[in-house]
């Protein structure tokens, strides 16, 4: 299959990796000088610096000679970059099926990936999302990993699933795309607020609390915005969530343990020099919670130490406080 790969960070360029054995992979870079340069060393420096790209990934930042011929288009930008791709895609018309690979929701209007592709793209009706716990660096490495492809289209999601599934690389179909990609973006703010216990050293039983009620959180969420149990219980779910909250890789997890140091959050970002997704979905996320009477108090917390400046420590107590209740 020809598969076009758009966005050349660390995502975009491990999944091209991952998939060069089997597929004739191209990888749309949008930054001609970033392009240049990883075809040039066949390493992105700035984001995978340690892996070899395959010479049969063909490296371009023409977005024409990217899609020409595709069959299958993985965008793979950040959930920010998202519209601005979709709106280039239907401006060249006869798109291909195509999945997204970003999870968060959109700062500015809180929607959801297929919420924003559904307003900007009416002309491609074969498309889904690919989420669930990989890191991009352990994914290029071709370590093993299982991951969950869900569209509205189940016959799609089958067939792709098949079509990108290999030995190290195994991917589960569902048609629950709003389930997969709440629990995406949800465990996010999560992996910060277990940054945040770590980083004041509050112990494993603290991240294993925090863990266990941010699902009961992305759950009460996910119900209310379409999604189904069962998928918060998988891989896209509890999956991801474990992962993003205990790997020395997920950059959301950095950011809550700088923030648990007393970093400014615009410093936290300039240091990381990636996307954390986490920081611009807990705000989306709260304006939400609170428009559906969703009670979300991790969200809350990690708002209030990110936006209002309160000291890390103020919001567990904050936490803590909270009147007892029944488990649910």
């Amino acid at each position: 299959m020809k598969i076009a790969v758009l966005g050349a960070g660390a995502w975009g360029t491990a999944i091209s990796i991952s998939l060069a054995p089997r597929h004739a992979v191209t990888l749309w870079a949008r930054d001609p000088l970033q392009a240049l340069a990883i075809a040039a060393t066949r390493v992105n420096e700035g984001y995978l610096p340690s892996i070899k790209i395959p010479v049969n990934v063909t490296i371009t930042a023409d977005l024409p000679s990217a899609l020409n011929q595709a069959e299958l288009l993985l965008i793979a930008t950040p959930t920010a970059g998202l519209r601005a791709v979709l709106k280039q895609l239907a401006a060249a018309g006869n798109v291909p099926p195509l999945i997204w690979l970003c999870k968060g929701f959109e700062a500015a209007t809180a929607r959801l990936p297929h919420q924003i592709a559904a307003e900007e793209l009416t002309s491609c009706l074969e498309q889904g999302v690919l989420s669930g716990p990989s890191f991009a660096l352990e994914v290029a490495r071709g370590l093993p990993t299982a991951l969950t492809l869900a569209s509205a289209d189940t016959r799609f999601a089958q067939s792709i699933a098949r079509e990108l599934h290999h030995d190290c690389f195994r991917i589960y179909s569902s048609d629950d795309v709003a389930g997969v990609e709440v629990a995406g973006a949800v465990k996010n703010v999560m992996a910060i607020a277990a940054g945040i216990s770590d980083g004041l050293k509050l112990g494993h039983n603290a991240r294993a609390a925090l863990i266990t009620r941010g699902l009961a959180e992305i759950t009460r969420m996910g119900l209310q915005l379409g999604g189904r149990m069962e998928t918060f219980m998988g891989l896209a779910g509890i999956g991801d969530l474990v992962l993003t909250c205990t790997g020395d890789l997920s950059r959301n997890r950095r950011v809550g343990i700088e923030l648990a140091r007393g970093a400014p959050l615009e410093q936290i970002l300039l240091n990381l020099g990636h996307v954390a997704e986490g920081v611009y979905t807990a705000r989306a996320v709260s304006i939400l919670a609170r428009d559906r009477s969703v009670d979300m108090p991790i969200t809350r917390a990690v708002c209030r130490v990110m936006d209002e400046r309160i000291p890390a420590m103020d919001a567990v107590q904050e936490l803590l406080r909270r009147d007892p209740k029944s488990e649910r």
